[in-house]
């Protein structure tokens, strides 16, 4: 890979030059585009989901916006707005969200503050839990849930199909066949465009395969947790994108991978860019299938994420870290 030395303060410089002082809160339904130059999330590549949809790699996940604990309407709903239309300002085109963020909040800021979406914009939404209270994530597979969680969501993005509908994890309650097979069903009738899963293992994702189209898996992956090498081996295999939840470890520092994370944090310190940076250029060099989703509910922060994009990490760095 090549090398290129960047610190903290030009990777920022970069994304906002691209960017300019694009105003954010006219029409709620009209991001203002950059005056020209690349936007930064293209620095990262593309990816194209299902064979059909092009999107930049690096994404944005929408699941902070909502209010604290993923419940409720956030501080400051303008602000949301903004977030999200900045995102779309910085080049991406891919916002992942779910009903079950707020729930129904994040799916319905999108609608406020993006629709009508611009050209290329791909929505990525998720059912299969749902939120009886602020600390709970329940998981239902039913096909009769599935079915009312994907009409709702079209109905809050007012959407007519939803580009990429995910099934958000597997209901040990339920056959799996039978939530793959809502999920192809709603496919059939014009719902949804493509098909992904979320949180599931390798045998379940050679399930589900095996009854409808698979475009992307959403699990959890970063320096300290990569329990899901296999189905990321998987999906590089076969063309299938890997969409990265909780991008940098956390609970993992006393794990085994503990000198992976101490490696990544030096290189992070030598280059001048925060761990956060560091860990999303790893991911993105990890694999060409990979398509992070860092979310955030700060727009300082969503472009030091899409700044991101830019950075390369070199091949002694990335053996370091192993």
């Amino acid at each position: 890979m090549e090398h290129a030395t960047i610190t903290r303060r030009q990777v920022l410089k970069a994304g906002a030059a691209a960017l300019g002082m694009a105003a954010l809160e006219g029409a709620p339904g009209r991001a203002r585009a950059a005056e020209g130059g690349p936007r930064p999330a293209a620095a990262a590549g593309t990816f194209v989901l299902g064979g059909d949809l092009p999107v930049s790699r690096m994404g944005f996940g929408a699941m902070r916006v909502t209010g604290p604990g993923i419940w409720g309407e956030p501080a400051d709903p303008a602000g949301a707005r903004k977030l999200l239309r900045r995102a779309v300002d910085l080049g991406v085109t891919l916002i992942d969200t779910a009903d079950a963020y707020g729930p129904e909040v994040s799916e319905r800021l999108i609608q406020e503050a993006l629709h009508p979406y611009p050209p290329g914009l791909v929505i990525a939404t998720k059912g299969g839990l749902t939120r009886p209270g602020p600390e709970r994530w329940d998981r239902d597979g039913r096909p009769e849930h599935l079915r009312r969680a994907c009409e709702g969501s079209l109905r809050r993005l007012r959407r007519e199909r939803i580009d990429l509908y995910q099934l958000h994890a597997p209901d040990p309650k339920v056959p799996l066949a039978d939530s793959m097979g809502e999920l192809a069903r709603l496919q059939r009738e014009g719902k949804i465009r493509h098909v992904g899963v979320s949180n599931f293992g390798l045998d379940e994702l050679r399930l589900a395969r095996g009854i409808v189209k698979v475009v992307s898996v959403q699990n959890r992956y970063n320096v300290g947790d990569r329990r899901s090498e296999d189905v990321l081996r998987a999906c590089a295999a076969d063309g299938i994108a890997f969409l990265p939840w909780a991008p940098l470890a956390g609970r993992e520092r006393e794990a085994a991978r503990s000198g992976s994370i101490e490696a990544l944090g030096r290189i992070a310190r030598s280059r001048g860019v925060s761990e956060i940076q560091a860990a999303l250029a790893w991911l993105l060099a990890r694999s060409p299938v990979m398509l992070p989703i860092p979310g955030t509910s700060s727009v300082a922060h969503l472009e030091e994420n899409v700044a991101a994009a830019a950075l390369r990490l070199t091949p002694d760095e990335l053996a370091r870290i192993g």
